[in-house]
């Protein structure tokens, strides 16, 4: 297959996992990055470079997993989510959201704010230790925005084209408290120092139950896709693994190989997230 014929192959498979059909995603796209309007963020901005490099891949599977060790996220998730059956949707949802809170014009921004809040609404219910959870308890919410903001600046630092230094680091987790606080997350961190101790003070809250280990093994093992990606997608997963604090991974039942992650697995990841970024920068298709 030509060079050029194998990088739109793969542009094309990875826009339809994350964006849906063409047409529809041509549509969105314009919505977003191409309509006038004031945004959130400058052109500039930190949180512009991270979620706009294919290091995010890596990002929101670690984030995915790490988002389960606490059980009454994982119940609503389990309880509330057809991520087994429809995982593509979810991804779509999740891209989506960003897009439109990172690049798009204020008002889309604020209906995507808008729709997850809404949808929050019906995520109640009574997880496995007899609590009851709401996705918009703003405890919850907190550690679903504490544990992206993590995940997405951890894999920029390690795979991203352009690592944020520390100070830009800090400027990243001060513009992603800007959608924190609209979607209605209390305090959330303006600094990664901040960031680390709000994480340090969840941990005890944490634990990896049945429904955390199902899902990281559907992640990670048995994810619904054509044989001629996986091999793609396990260095992706093992990159999100090795992305992982040491104390996350027993849990999950994950193992902690440094020589291997160090000699092996991230130079993989980084051959990974160039080759995805090199595949994704040519223009996408007009129809």
């Amino acid at each position: 297959m030509p060079l050029e014929d194998l990088r739109a192959w793969v542009a094309e498979r990875v826009r339809a996992g994350v964006t849906g059909p063409s047409e529809q995603a041509a549509l969105r796209r314009a919505a977003l990055f191409d309509a006038p309007g004031e945004r959130w963020f400058d052109e500039d901005a930190a949180i512009r470079r991270v979620h706009g490099d294919s290091a995010m891949f890596v990002g929101g599977l670690r984030a995915l997993l790490l988002q389960s060790l606490h059980p009454h996220a994982m119940a609503g998730v389990a309880q509330h989510s057809d991520y087994r059956h429809d995982p593509w949707g979810r991804l779509q949802r999740t891209a989506d959201f960003l897009a439109a809170t990172t690049f798009g014009p204020a008002d889309q921004a604020d209906q995507a704010i808008a729709r997850v809040r809404s949808v929050h609404e019906h995520v109640t219910g009574v997880a496995d230790d007899g609590h009851r959870y709401e996705a918009n308890d703003p405890h919850l919410l907190r550690w679903v925005h504490i544990v992206e903001v993590d995940s997405f600046l951890t894999a920029n630092r390690r795979y991203g084209a352009e690592p944020l230094d520390d100070l830009e680091a800090d400027e990243y987790v001060s513009q992603m408290a800007v959608i924190a606080h609209r979607l209605g997350v209390p305090a959330p961190p303006q600094s990664v120092r901040a960031l680390h101790d709000q994480i340090r003070s969840y941990r005890p809250e944490l634990r990896a139950s049945r429904d955390a280990r199902d899902a990281a093994r559907f992640l990670l093992i048995q994810p619904p896709m054509p044989l001629a990606v996986r091999p793609a997608y396990g260095v992706l997963a093992a990159a999100a693994v090795a992305s992982l604090p040491r104390w996350a991974r027993a849990p999950l039942r994950l193992p902690w190989l440094p020589v291997t992650e160090f000699v092996a697995v991230r130079p993989a990841g980084q051959v990974l997230t160039s080759g995805l970024r090199w595949a994704l920068s040519a223009p996408p298709p007009t129809t």
